[in-house]
C-alpha cells in the first residue's frame, strides 16, 4: 500500500471516476454489511447516468495511487424542523485492507465541510446494529442516534420497497 492516500470528490463525467465508482459499490453491495449479493446489472448499467442527473448528489472517492479504495456517496436532502438544507451520508464503503486507518473519518470529515459550505444543518446516516465497528467510527466522529422527546424513543429508520 502507498502511504498516500488522497481524497477526490466524485466527479462522474470522468471515467476513471465513474468506473471507480461502481467498482467500489459493487464491493460494498457483496459485502456482508452491504447485503451480501452483487448489484443487478440492469442497476450497474444506469446507476452513474442516474447519479449524474440528480443536482442533490455528492460523493468522494480515496485512491491509493490510481487504485480506488474507498467511496462514500450522499444525497442532499431538508430538514423542515431547521428550515434549512440537510446531508445525507446513504453508503460509506472503504476496502477491508484499509479498515482501521481512519479513512472513514476523513471521507466524513469532507463531507461535513462541503455540508457546511451548502447551509446544511446536520448530517444524517443509517447504520445496521450489528455493524459494531461502523457504529463506534460515527460516533467517534460525532454522530449519535437522535430522539425529539427521549420520552417517545429513538428514531428509527424504516423501508417499503416499491
Amino acid at each position: 500500500m502507498c502511504s498516500v492516500i488522497t481524497l477526490v470528490d466524485v466527479d462522474l463525467s470522468l471515467p476513471e471516476h465513474a468506473r471507480a465508482l461502481l467498482e467500489l459499490i459493487s464491493r460494498y453491495a457483496r459485502d456482508p454489511m452491504g447485503g451480501g449479493e452483487d448489484l443487478a446489472p440492469e442497476v450497474k448499467a444506469v446507476l452513474v447516468q442516474r447519479l449524474r442527473e440528480r443536482a442533490d448528489y455528492f460523493g468522494v472517492l480515496a485512491f491509493d495511487g490510481a487504485t480506488p479504495v474507498a467511496l462514500i456517496n450522499c444525497f442532499e436532502g431538508f430538514s423542515t424542523f431547521m428550515a434549512r438544507p440537510l446531508m445525507n451520508v446513504h453508503d460509506v464503503y472503504v476496502e477491508p485492507d484499509y479498515r482501521g486507518q481512519g479513512l472513514s473519518h476523513r471521507l466524513l470529515q469532507r463531507v461535513e465541510d462541503v455540508a457546511r459550505l451548502r447551509g446544511c444543518g446536520k448530517l444524517t446516516l443509517e447504520v445496521l446494529d450489528g455493524n459494531a465497528s461502523a457504529i463506534a467510527s460515527y460516533r467517534r466522529f460525532g454522530f449519535e442516534t437522535y430522539a425529539l422527546d427521549p420520552a417517545f424513543g429513538r428514531a428509527q429508520f424504516w423501508q417499503k420497497k416499491l
